[in-house]
């Protein structure tokens, strides 16, 4: 089982969260951007760009924060923080 957890920070503080389940056979690169479409659809925001530097946090820490720089819409909050929280 796949699982990502992704928050809403505003203010340091947490304003929305939610966890997406994946548990099909796909690779985790799929399975990463399926559930960041998933957390964008669920929150109404446009999908962010992965930048140089979401890219390389991401892949140290499985961790990833998109601020306004990752958006080309403007954002109500601070950053929307994915986590890999549990992989097959």
């Amino acid at each position: 089982m796949f699982r990502l957890w992704a928050k809403i920070f505003e203010d340091n503080h947490l304003r929305k969260d939610i966890v997406i389940e994946d548990p099909g056979d796909d690779t985790r690169t799929h399975k990463v951007f399926r559930a960041l479409d998933e957390v964008c659809y669920r929150f109404d925001l446009s999908k962010p760009i992965w930048l140089d530097a979401t890219i390389q946090d991401f892949k140290r820490h499985d961790k990833a924060r998109f601020t306004q720089d990752n958006f080309i819409e403007t954002i109500d909050f601070d950053y929307l923080e994915i986590h890999v929280i549990e992989e097959d």
